[in-house]
């Protein structure tokens, strides 16, 4: 990028997004509307991403239509919404009660805690990916494209990306997007830095979905309106509806002692017996839901970097976004919000240097200071959040001292958190030109 041209109008930066999943494409996508070249480049050969579902909370939702209102007119489209009179219920899962007792709330249900103020608008991943990859333009992104390593270059001012196929690409900027084994943190911090690789957290997941109608005969009519998690030793069982309520999306989350058998692919196809075995025990409910699942089940090793947590999230005019940065258990279930919130940061600070329309120096200087203020203004809440997962996973599974089985602890415990995670102001550690600068995308 150079000066302005004959037309009065900035040169394009042009930025590199490593990673093609959700919050690399949505940060594509915010950038792109603020008249930034924006390029994905992605390993795999197509837009991929698990049939799992997720959800985004009303602040993530705040915070995206900043980035780009359409991206909320999407999620509306194929979403599942909780409603104001919702609320998330917290079950006892574990002895061997009869089926009417496990249903019975008197008996069985721990605690509520009301959905208003999270608002959750649950999808599926792989169909949000897939419509937010339909908004962007031809040539937006590059498939087969696994990042090696890249030079952050000051002779020809320009970041150089070197792929594990020979090829190789300059930017203004990378944005490393590229999840949990992320290649940028790696390069970034070095190979041999702590925080350079995730670690085990010591608990697993086995996800599937079923048709509605299936999981209610299985768990009975509470999973149909809103989430369930089925709380006891060692695991716990979480449903909600999806596709607007046609699915029922079914998690079990474990602890397990020994070390992943594989942390760089972090999946190993196991029998669905292993389930089985998990729940004996359990209220006949949860302790059938083995049935459930294909015979040959993936289990996903869960890893996150809260033992090595980066001690920075940029350097020079390169900087981390979503997991890369803060890979987090999913058990606050707000790690893709958290991504949301970085891409609305940094595609606000790039828009900033952008409209200096600079070049040469002046342009390397200012695009090292805005990733170093992104780092600085992300770096504690993502830290929170992946500590504050990790304490909820451990808590579910009555692992956690300060709540024990506890329901009253375990709820206030909970709504502290959560409330922690909706009333976080993401603009607020901005300058109030900043600040204005993103709120005035919302209504454009």
């Amino acid at each position: 990028m150079g000066s302005i041209n004959g037309n009065g109008v900035a040169p394009s930066l042009d930025v590199a997004v490593v990673g093609g999943g959700i919050i690399g494409v949505m940060t594509a996508i915010g950038l792109r509307r603020r008249g930034i070249n924006a390029v994905i480049y992605e390993r795999a050969s197509t837009w991929h991403e698990v049939s799992a579902g997720f959800a985004f909370t009303g602040a993530a939702r705040v915070w995206m239509e900043m980035i780009d209102p359409a991206l909320v007119e999407l999620l509306g489209s194929i979403s599942q919404k909780t409603d104001a009179s919702t609320s998330n219920a917290y079950w006892n899962g574990y002895h061997p009660r009869t089926r009417e007792d496990a249903e019975d709330e008197s008996k069985s249900l721990l605690f509520r805690t009301p959905t208003n103020n999270l608002s959750f608008w649950g999808c599926v991943r792989s169909q949000f990916l897939q419509g937010m990859a339909a908004m962007l333009p031809d040539g937006a992104a590059k498939f087969g494209k696994q990042l090696a390593s890249y030079d952050d270059d000051d002779q020809s001012g320009k970041v150089v990306l070197h792929f594990d196929d020979g090829s190789t690409a300059e930017a203004d900027v990378l944005l490393g997007c590229d999840g949990i084994h992320s290649c940028t943190r790696k390069v970034l911090l070095g190979a041999d830095h702590p925080a350079s690789r995730a670690g085990f957290s010591h608990t697993v997941t086995y996800r599937t979905m079923v048709p509605i109608d299936v999981g209610i005969a299985a768990l009975g009519q509470k999973v149909a309106k809103s989430a369930c998690n089925h709380l006891g030793p060692g695991a716990d069982l979480l449903v909600y509806p999806v596709m607007s309520g046609t699915l029922l999306n079914i998690a079990v989350f474990a602890y397990e002692a020994a070390e992943f058998p594989d942390r760089d692919k972090m999946t190993v196809q196991v029998d669905r017996s292993e389930i089985e075995k998990l729940f004996k025990g359990w209220t006949p409910q949860v302790a059938d839901i083995w049935k459930l699942y294909p015979e040959k089940v993936v289990k996903w090793g869960i890893f996150d970097l809260e033992q090595n947590p980066p001690p920075t999230y940029a350097r020079g005019r390169a900087c981390l976004v979503g997991d890369a940065a803060h890979a987090s258990t999913p058990y606050l279930g707000v790690g893709a919000c958290t991504g949301v919130e970085d891409a609305l940061v940094i595609c606000t600070l790039l828009e900033s240097v952008q409209q200096k329309a600079l070049g040469g120096e002046a342009l390397r200087d200012a695009l090292s200071e805005a990733l170093q203020t992104y780092s600085q203004v992300r770096l504690d809440r993502g830290r929170w959040i992946h500590h504050h997962s990790r304490q909820m996973g451990q808590m579910y599974h009555w692992r956690y001292g300060p709540t024990g089985r506890d329901p009253e602890r375990m709820k206030q415990t909970l709504e502290k958190n959560w409330s922690t995670v909706v009333n976080y102001d993401v603009l607020a550690p901005l300058s109030p030109e900043l600040r204005e600068l993103a709120r005035s995308r919302a209504s454009h």
